[in-house]
């Protein structure tokens, strides 16, 4: 379990190394994460995933779906992340007067459900493909899926958040 752990924790300073060192090193990081940037974190993601539950050949028929819904989200996440910063570069070139005589609160909550209707719609798809495989997980793999969700995994996918929200600080 411990051995485990460690490979996790390392995987997540290998992927989140180059993330760190553009915040630090006083190079401009760009504005946001190209999709290939978010293939390879969504790869990384799901390696560490697949190499830490150490799937039996019958498990590994179910994982599949897992990594198509895990694809799906992080497309269609990084889709409404392009969509609110296209929307903040256009108000940025504006004056501030002008940006807040033009808003309307009714398009800006009814983009928010929209995005809130299809992140739910993603984490439904998401728990559905799980379901099958996580019904066949040792004690064992749960417990180390867990150690992981819990240290590793949120822990680079807030780096990534971090990062996304400065960009879009940086153009305001």
């Amino acid at each position: 379990m411990l051995r485990i752990a460690a490979a996790g924790v390392a995987a997540l300073l290998v992927a989140a190394s180059p993330l760190a060192h553009a915040q630090t090193t006083g190079v401009a990081a760009p504005d946001r994460l190209s999709a290939s940037d978010v293939d390879q974190l969504t790869d990384a993601r799901l390696k560490i995933v697949k190499a830490t539950l150490q799937l039996t050949p019958d498990q590994q028929k179910l994982w599949p779906a897992v990594e198509n819904a895990v694809r799906t989200n992080a497309k269609d996440r990084q889709a409404r992340l392009a969509s609110a910063a296209d929307r903040v570069d256009r108000l940025s070139d504006r004056p501030i007067e002008e940006s807040l005589r033009d808003r309307d609160p009714i398009a800006f909550l009814n983009r928010r459900a929209d995005a809130l209707a299809q992140r739910s719609a993603n984490l439904k798809n998401l728990a559905a493909a799980w379901a099958p495989l996580y019904k066949t997980l040792s004690d064992d793999q749960k417990q180390r899926m867990g150690v992981l969700e819990m240290f590793v995994l949120r822990d680079l996918r807030n780096r990534v958040d971090d990062r996304v929200l400065q960009a879009l600080d940086d153009d305001e």
